[in-house]
């Protein structure tokens, strides 16, 4: 289960998707999410889901490999479902003891689990697969540019987001040796009650703390070495830059999330 987590970690490639300017990622990534919530009725959700699949198509992602990646958080996705299946109100259509369901909460709970779903894949497709950790730096970093006229950390915090998502398949392939570890010794992690197997848990910890805390000293000596000194007096390698293709992405953006909000206030 472990090694189907895939947040933080990029796939290169050199589609379209992939050489999208990393500040437009993320304004089309909280447009996404922003047209999703707003997002009402069959038509609405028909329009992001194509869009949807067809950034993916476009970036070149494999569909299985997205289904893998989403299989930890099934459990999120059905408990979110079945606590909107239930407590919606409407006129019930099947009833026992203090539960019912009503047509409108069956709606509710089959659009709920698909703007997660869709929420959770378009954020991995345009920020965690085809954005690797220093070009989202850069992108967050200039975004987020007029708040250094307030004196805020601008370019630390975008450093120190970059550096957690990154720490994380690390942390995942380092609590799986770990586990692996324990097992060769007789641990059982699988069996027993869940209390059982949370104190199971318990010797895992302790490894994966001291693991954790020295490769950021590791990485703080790395970076001093480097002469690191924050965004004082810093160059890029790389200038963000809009190309040609990325207004084009912008425009498609644009007319697709309008679509999906005309379809939404004028369709059922």
């Amino acid at each position: 289960m472990l090694k189907d987590v895939s947040l933080g970690q990029y796939l290169p490639g050199k589609s379209v998707i992939h050489r999208m300017d990393p500040r437009l990622k993320l304004i089309l990534t909280v447009g996404f999410i922003v047209v999703l919530f707003l997002a009402k009725g069959i038509c609405a959700y028909a329009l992001c889901l194509a869009a949807l699949l067809l950034v993916i198509r476009v970036a070149k992602i494999g569909l299985p490999y997205i289904l893998r990646s989403i299989r930890p958080l099934i459990f999120i996705i059905l408990f979110t479902a079945i606590i909107n299946l239930f407590y919606t109100p409407g006129d019930p259509l099947v009833s026992f003891w203090i539960f019912s369901i009503s047509a409108e909460g069956v709606r509710t709970a089959i659009f709920m689990a698909l703007r997660i779903l869709m929420l959770i894949t378009g954020t991995f497709v345009l920020l965690n697969y085809t954005t690797s950790p220093i070009m989202l730096t850069d992108g967050i970093e200039q975004l987020l540019g007029p708040l250094k006229k307030l004196h805020m950390p601008v370019h630390e915090l975008a450093m120190m987001m970059t550096i957690a998502l990154r720490f994380i398949p690390t942390l995942i392939e380092e609590t799986d040796k770990i586990m692996s570890a324990q097992k060769a010794r007789g641990a059982d992690f699988e069996s027993g009650s869940i209390i059982r197997r949370a104190k199971a848990l318990v010797p895992i910890l302790v490894p994966l703390f001291v693991s954790a805390f020295r490769r950021a000293d590791e990485l703080a000596v790395a970076m001093e070495c480097r002469c690191y000194r924050g965004s004082e007096g810093r160059t890029r390698l790389r200038t963000l830059k809009m190309q040609r293709h990325d207004w084009l992405c912008l425009a498609v953006g644009i007319v697709l999330g309008t679509a999906v909000l005309l379809c939404s206030f004028f369709l059922p």
